[in-house]
């Protein structure tokens, strides 16, 4: 057994490739796994439904769902109807700036929640699939939110008071796209159930122009394989 050694932990599970692979990664290190996934008004609902495939699929010992709505704050293409999700954009365009996909505060609220539910499961650890290498410059998604989050989550809960340590897991932060799908192929996700698209169609048939699926394709090619949702 791994580093989790049975211990408790949440991980945020979106549907996508990358909270699939840390699921697992967190499966085979030996931890408790229950899975949170946040329908937070994405226009990609759909994920939700894969989000519980996968959960059932990797084994999880229980997966919640819950309802955030964070529409009412707008401001983002995967909130807001009106605002278009930018497609076709080049991948040196992609990997700098901030993008119109951005949810204000999204990772900051999805990290309380988990660390809400963990001190109710008495876990000191959260894990969240974000990347720093191959991804859409999102601010919550660096190491440093991340630490700065784990000693909030000390100072902020009865667990840090009482001086355990909290960990933040982000175990794909420095990985390529291709290395994640890689190590997920290895890992034997069922990498057709996981869905990376911010515009799907209703069936949930990849747009195949948005970031994430740009990101998604410059992955699969850097790891010479073929995308089974294509």
């Amino acid at each position: 057994m791994g580093e989790g050694r049975g211990a408790p932990a949440v991980v945020l599970l979106s549907g996508g490739l990358d909270s699939a692979t840390t699921l697992a990664l967190a499966q085979r290190d030996g931890y408790r796994v229950h899975a949170l996934t946040v329908r937070y008004g994405q226009r990609h609902r759909i994920e939700i439904e894969c989000a519980s495939r996968l959960a059932a699929a990797l084994g999880a010992e229980e997966h919640r769902i819950v309802d955030v709505d964070l529409s009412f704050v707008g401001g983002s293409a995967l909130t807001e109807p009106d605002i278009p999700v930018p497609k076709n954009r080049p991948i040196r365009e992609i990997e700098t700036g901030i993008p119109a996909t951005y949810v204000p505060a999204r990772n900051t609220v999805l990290l309380s929640l988990a660390l809400a539910w963990a001190e109710v499961l008495d876990s000191t650890d959260l894990f969240i699939g974000v990347n720093h290498v191959d991804y859409s410059g999102y601010p919550d998604c660096r190491p440093e939110f991340l630490e700065s989050f784990r000693r909030l989550a000390e100072l902020a809960t009865r667990t840090g008071v009482e001086g355990r340590r909290i960990t933040v897991h982000a175990p794909l932060l420095e990985h390529s796209k291709g290395e994640i799908i890689r190590l997920a192929t290895e890992l034997g996700i069922d990498l057709a159930s996981t869905l990376s698209c911010y515009d799907p169609s209703p069936a949930g048939r990849p747009c195949g122009a948005c970031d994430a699926c740009l990101l998604r394709a410059k992955g699969f090619r850097e790891a010479g394989l073929v995308d089974p949702v294509l």
